[in-house]
Order: C-alpha cells, then structure tokens, then sequence
C-alpha cells in the first residue's frame, strides 16, 4: 500500500493529496514532524521535507521524495486523468500559475505565516519556538490581497486559474490558500472572484481530507470546512 509522509499545513503534502485523490488514489497518510529530524525518516529523504511517497510491494517500494519530483512522477505514472496538459503553451501557462504560488505566494505569503503561526507552537524554545513574531505577520498579512487580485485577474477571463480545465495551477493555489484559511487569514468576502474559485474547489470530493485535519491545540475557524463562507 501507498504511504504518503506529509505535514497538515503544509502546502506542498497538500498539494499531492489533492493530486492523488483527483486521480482516485488514496495512500495512509503517515504526518511527519520534520523539526524531529527522525533518522529513519532522514533515510527517505536527507533533505528533511515533506512531501514523500513510498510506493507499494508492487513497485518495488520505491521512494519519491521532493514536491516538484513527487507531482511529475504521478502525472507520468498515474496519467488518468491528467492536470498537466499535453499542449506545450498550455503547459507552460500552468507552470507558470503553479510556480507563481508554489515560489512567489509562499515567499511572500505562505512561509512566513505557516512558519510564525503553527511551525513555532512545536518547537523547543532553543530551536526558535514560541509565539508568533508579530512583525512578520504583520509584513506577510498585507501581501494575501495582491494575490488574491491576481486569482480574481485570472479568473475574468478563464474558467480555472490557467485555462478552461482544472489543473496543477489550481491545485497549487488551493493548497496554499486553505493552510491559510485554517488559521483565519484570507479575506474571502472582499475578493469574489476568488471566493468563488475557491468555493469550487472546496466543494470536489478530493478537498475533503484537508478539511477534516486538525492541528493539536489549534482548531480552524468556524467557516473552515464550510461551502457557504
């Protein structure tokens, strides 16, 4: 049987959950606590990040680990149905959308506020654990609406953020977006475009998994897990 080590609020694990559970796989979910640096897990991946998906007997338990790696890999083994499309220019619209996240929203955005607001509450104080550095998240906070203009941009002129089908881009996009909705910090009423983007993919059967996890001593808001926010 598949075994995915992954992280709740992590963007990237929640990016191959939605990509694997879109493709109707659904592997044991193994959550990994990276800051533990467990050698065993070191053995998968010596880089110490999640992502990483052991593959069943039937592949020779073969371990695929990095986020970028992990998505190309499912998409070439697990091509039915596909989120990268087989027209080069499309494609590369994609990539572009699913980078523009995958690096730009989560330098600006995601890192600093995962990081500041849950990463902290499970570290040692000698490891940089505690409360959250406020003005991090006071710089961070205001950069959630550019992106969320950029969404609302995209979304006047396509059915999904990079064509007319739902792809990686969305899928991206969703991931880091719902890590911040669990601790309250995306603006949905003010940027309906992107609201009702996000309310579509929230409603598809591979979203429900994410709504369902909870963080120790840290409940979502109310309108979390609801379609109607």
């Amino acid at each position: 049987m598949q075994q995915l080590y992954h992280q709740p609020i992590s963007p990237a694990s929640r990016t191959v959950r939605l990509l694997l559970g879109e493709k109707g796989m659904a592997p044991a979910l193994i959550e990994e606590k990276t800051w533990e640096w467990r050698e065993d897990f070191l053995r998968l991946n010596p880089a110490g990040e999640v992502p990483v998906l052991v593959e069943g007997p039937e592949a020779e338990d073969a371990v695929i680990a990095g986020f970028w790696p992990l998505v190309e890999y499912l998409e070439e083994k697990y091509p039915n149905p596909r989120f990268l499309p087989d027209d080069l220019v499309a494609r590369a619209e994609v990539r572009r959308v699913a980078e523009w996240f995958s690096r730009k929203f989560a330098a600006e955005v995601s890192d600093p506020l995962i990081y500041e607001k849950v990463t902290k509450r499970f570290l040692s104080v000698s490891a940089g654990g505690g409360g959250p550095d406020m003005p991090v998240v006071r710089a961070a906070l205001p950069n959630v609406r550019y992106h969320l203009d950029f969404i609302c941009y995209l979304m006047e002129s396509r059915t999904w953020l990079a064509g007319e089908r739902i792809s990686l881009a969305d899928m991206v996009a969703a991931a880091h977006l719902s890590c911040l909705d669990y601790v309250g910090d995306v603006p949905w009423n003010q940027y309906e475009g992107a609201k009702e983007w996000y309310v579509r993919l929230k409603s598809r059967p591979a979203f429900r998994t994410l709504l369902a996890d909870h963080v120790p001593g840290m409940p979502p808001p109310r309108a979390y897990a609801n379609l109607d926010f």
